[in-house]
């Protein structure tokens, strides 16, 4: 168990820069100030000395500041909490593999299926804090971007600076997921996984896909395959000396291949029409990959401002209070 004071609105502190400026202006409004009262004589006042009365005058400005200081600290509401967590946890290593040939630049997916692909698979990143992620791109060839690690921001800045054209056009499908296994055949992770993303047919490579799927299976990995892409035909842009212009494109998947793939690993195959479709199916998958974890939690926040209320009320009411029975001001 364990108490902490904490203010839940701290940017009222600020107000702490008057406090200065407010004693400054009181020193120099009192610095030369003086009473005045017409008599006949001084001579008997020569020899008097200043009473505890007027030593203390400026007791009142002192419980004034001692006031405006309890109320910041109200303010910025003071909360305690407590708290207790015991977590075990197995962990999961996760590779992204993730498809950045020319052909995901079709427009079958908003903007387009790779900025579509990378904006899901970061909102995927976000839900596995718990674990370890890496990445690996491929297109005619593999590589990897980042090994396996907790370092989330990472990997999600290398996920925004991906683009087509990295790599050697073509679609390997068989290289990328070895360059995935990879990755993970020594990991000591209770549960390895590799989530790849693909919009074509595996058409150059030396590792054949299946090939790939037997060894990823043979490290207790599991593979689950996306097919993105709309049925029928997607829009593909292309440059012209006119600029920009669209065609439609026929969409080839081999999907029988990724069934494949996703079955021989103890994965599951999905395909993805759109962007709805896409987030959905991570959801889907962050649902079956959960990291195993024994929590036991308890949390509480409780407003602490009472004594700082109090403490304002009391150095108000007492200065109040010796203003009007003991320094009283002569009209």
């Amino acid at each position: 168990m364990m108490n902490d004071l904490v203010f839940a609105n701290p940017e009222w502190f600020w107000l702490f820069i008057l406090l200065p400026v407010i004693i400054i202006w009181y020193i120099y409004k009192h610095r030369n100030q003086t009473s005045e009262i017409k008599i006949s004589s001084i001579e008997g006042l020569a020899l008097s000395k200043p009473t505890l009365k007027i030593k203390l005058r400026h007791s009142l400005f002192v419980l004034r500041i001692i006031t405006l200081i309890f109320i910041i600290f109200v303010l910025a509401r003071p909360q305690s909490s407590s708290s207790k967590k015991n977590v075990r946890t197995e962990g999961i290593d996760i590779i992204m593999a993730l498809d950045i040939s020319t052909s995901m630049l079709a427009e079958d997916f908003r903007p387009n299926r790779l900025e579509a692909a990378k904006k899901t698979a970061m909102e995927f990143i976000d839900m596995r804090v718990d674990d370890r992620i890496g990445l690996v791109v491929f297109s005619a060839e593999s590589f990897t971007q980042s090994p396996v690690t907790i370092d989330h921001d990472v990997i999600k800045n290398l996920f925004k600076d991906l683009k087509t054209g990295l790599l050697q056009d073509g679609t390997a499908i068989g290289m990328g997921l070895a360059t995935s296994v990879s990755r993970l055949k020594d990991s000591k992770a209770k549960s390895k996984v590799v989530v790849l993303l693909t919009d074509g047919v595996n058409n150059t490579g030396i590792i054949a896909p299946l090939t790939a799927a037997e060894l990823a299976r043979s490290f207790n990995i599991r593979v689950y395959t996306i097919g993105v892409g709309t049925r029928g035909f997607a829009p593909y842009p292309f440059q012209t000396p006119w600029g920009i212009r669209r065609q439609n494109m026929e969409v080839q998947i081999d999907e029988d291949l990724l069934k494949k793939i996703a079955s021989i690993t103890g994965g599951k195959y999905f395909r993805a029409t759109n962007n709805k479709a896409l987030s959905q199916i991570y959801k889907e998958i962050d649902a079956m990959e959960k990291t195993r974890v024994d929590v036991s939690i308890f949390s509480r926040k409780s407003e602490e401002f009472l004594p700082f209320a109090i403490g304002a009320a009391f150095a108000f009411l007492l200065e109040l209070l010796l203003r009007v029975f003991v320094f009283r001001k002569i009209p």
